[in-house]
């Protein structure tokens, strides 16, 4: 069901990432059940990333490319230094010169040709768009962006048969282009259309950062179209501006029914600290986000107490490092003494009692 001539040649240990009961966190949001689709873990760059670029440069390679780029705003340049060097493939990676350390280190590691734009990934893409057109590569977002945004399907294949063969009733996905949002809803569809699953209502619902919003903004005042947004959030990852699915995102979203929301920065660390202190899960802004709109569902009851939800979490924590520093707590420091321990303990004690 993915758009490959054969079986296919590049990221074939992609995916099938762990599905988590998350009993704790549940309770924390106060709804019967929760679940959580950890793509923290997926192979091998720790990001959803890797299930779409698996099927873009499978295809690339079927088409006679050599030659492979992105435009990016972090995992995916990741993802496609990655893949393509264990393919043999050259790659070229676009991003936004203001993006997190640890994601250019993360695509320098691998050979790639990294290019730093100054503007917002909106204009990178733009220049991508030239780019491709000039020099004929496979930029899996532009000229394969169809084969690209098909990879996305996986996460929602593997949520249904993890879950049994079921469609979750309530599923909230991280929005940048929109794309992955639509195509665990195709998933959804195909699914059901091949008897794989039984026939089911369920809601896919959409989250983003407040700094970036112009699906959620739009969804909530009822429009079918967006206003393109000047990004300025701490989720660099879900910094897309001017979302090329944001129509079809907003369309799917009404479809099934479903909410929309976002989520300022300090909201975005709140909802990575809940994820790491009740399921041990340390993901990255995306994460942050989607578990933060979740937390706003359940309260105002657009996500019902009684249902089922799926949270899918689609990067790791160790890429965003700057977003959190000095925001999870600070370090104790003493001298190798149980005496020093012992009195450091007896103070906390001792606060713990007075506040």
């Amino acid at each position: 069901m993915l758009p490959v001539a054969s079986d296919p040649t590049v990221g074939v240990k992609v995916g099938f990432t762990p599905l988590i009961k998350a009993d704790r966190l549940a309770k924390r949001l106060g709804i019967r059940e929760l679940w959580i689709k950890n793509d923290t873990v997926n192979y091998p760059t720790l990001s959803f990333k890797d299930r779409v670029v698996s099927v873009a440069l499978s295809r690339a390679r079927e088409l006679g490319f050599t030659t492979v780029a992105c435009a990016s705003t972090g995992n995916l340049a990741n993802s496609v230094a990655a893949n393509a060097a264990s393919a043999g493939l050259k790659s070229y990676v676009f991003i936004p010169s203001d993006l997190e350390q640890g994601k250019i280190v993360n695509s320098l590691v691998y050979g790639a040709n990294v290019i730093a734009i100054k503007g917002h990934y909106d204009e990178v893409n733009r220049l991508c768009a030239e780019i491709a057109g000039k020099f004929g590569w496979a930029f899996v977002n532009v000229n394969m962006r169809p084969y690209y945004a098909e990879g996305s399907k996986s996460m929602g294949y593997e949520i249904a048969e993890q879950l049994g063969w079921q469609i979750p009733q309530h599923t909230v996905v991280p929005m940048a282009s929109g794309s992955l949002l639509t195509k665990i809803h195709k998933s959804f569809q195909e699914l059901t259309k091949l008897g794989l699953v039984s026939e089911s209502a369920y809601k896919v619902h959409g989250a983003q950062a407040t700094g970036c919003s112009p699906i959620s903004v739009a969804q909530k005042a009822g429009l079918d179209f967006f206003k393109p947004v000047k990004p300025n959030t701490i989720a660099k990852s879900l910094s897309i501006g001017t979302p090329a699915d944001g129509f079809y995102a907003l369309r799917v979203m009404k479809e099934t029914g479903a909410a929309c929301d976002d989520v300022t920065d300090d909201e975005i660390r709140e909802g990575i600290k809940l994820l790491a202190e009740y399921e041990g899960i340390f993901t990255e802004t995306a994460g942050g986000v989607t578990v933060g709109v979740a937390k706003k569902l359940i309260a105002a009851g657009k996500i019902p107490a009684n249902d089922s939800a799926v949270l899918c979490i689609t990067g790791n924590g160790l890429k965003t490092l700057d977003a959190v520093v000095g925001h999870v707590g600070n370090t104790r420091e003493i001298k190798p003494s149980l005496r020093e321990f012992e009195t450091l303990l007896a103070n906390e004690n001792l606060s713990t009692v007075t506040t």
